[in-house]
C-alpha cells in the first residue's frame, strides 16, 4: 500500500518533457529537499499541468531520489530540478481528456484552506502532499475517462468479461429479468472490452 500520494506541478513544456520521456523519470526542485526526502518506492503521484490547471496522468515512484545537474526539464522560476525519481506510468490521459482541476476541486479536502473561488491557489508550486481520499477520486474520475464510463475501479477484468457474455441468453437477449437495468448497459455494443487499458 502506498505510503505517500504526492502531486507535481509543472507547466505544459515540462510536463511534455515527462511525457517524452514515457513517464520513467520525474525532476522534482531543490527548494523542496525535506518533502523530497520522504519520498519512497511505491508511493503515488499525479501530475498537474499549471496555466491550463487540468489533471494528466498519475505514476507510481520505483525508486527514492537522487541528486542530478544534467539539465532535462525547463527552468520554472528561481530553483532548479536538481532531484530525480524513477517512475512508471498508471493513468495517462490524451490531451482531449485532460481533467479541467476547478470541475473536482470543491469535492477535495485539499483546498479546504483557501475560498472556493480561489481553488487554484492551492496548485502552485513544485510538490505537494495531498490525502489519500483526493488522489483516488481524482485517479477515478482519470480512469473512467482513460478506459471507459463502465469502468469499476478494483474490478478483475478477465472474470468480468465472462460474466459479461454469460448474460446473455441463447437467442442473444439479456437475462436477469426486470430487476437489472444494469446488464443492457454492461453488455450493449461491448462496452467493457472496449474499455480495458492498452498496454
Amino acid at each position: 500500500m502506498p505510503r505517500n500520494f504526492w502531486m507535481v506541478i509543472s507547466n505544459e513544456e515540462n510536463y511534455q518533457i515527462t511525457r517524452n520521456l514515457k513517464f520513467t523519470v520525474q525532476g522534482l526542485k531543490s527548494e523542496h529537499r525535506r518533502k523530497v526526502q520522504r519520498v519512497e518506492a511505491g508511493d503515488r503521484m499525479l501530475y498537474y499541468v499549471s496555466g491550463i490547471r487540468r489533471f494528466a496522468a498519475t505514476a507510481t515512484l520505483t525508486s527514492t531520489y537522487r541528486e542530478e545537474t544534467t539539465e532535462i526539464w525547463t527552468k520554472e522560476g528561481s530553483a532548479d530540478w536538481l532531484y530525480r525519481i524513477n517512475i512508471k506510468p498508471e493513468v495517462v490521459l490524451d490531451e482531449e481528456q485532460y481533467i479541467q482541476a476547478g470541475l473536482l476541486a470543491h469535492r477535495l479536502d485539499y483546498i479546504r484552506r483557501w475560498p472556493p473561488e480561489n481553488w487554484y491557489m492551492a496548485f502552485q508550486g513544485n510538490l505537494h502532499l495531498l490525502p489519500k481520499n483526493d488522489f483516488f477520486l481524482i485517479e477515478s474520475e482519470m480512469k473512467k475517462l482513460k478506459f471507459g464510463p463502465d469502468f469499476v475501479p478494483d474490478a478483475e477484468p478477465p472474470p468480468e468479461k465472462a460474466k459479461t457474455r454469460s448474460r446473455r441468453g441463447r437467442g442473444g437477449a439479456p437475462r436477469g429479468g426486470p430487476r437489472g437495468n444494469a446488464a443492457p448497459a454492461a453488455t450493449d455494443g461491448g462496452v467493457r472490452e472496449s474499455s480495458q487499458p492498452a498496454q
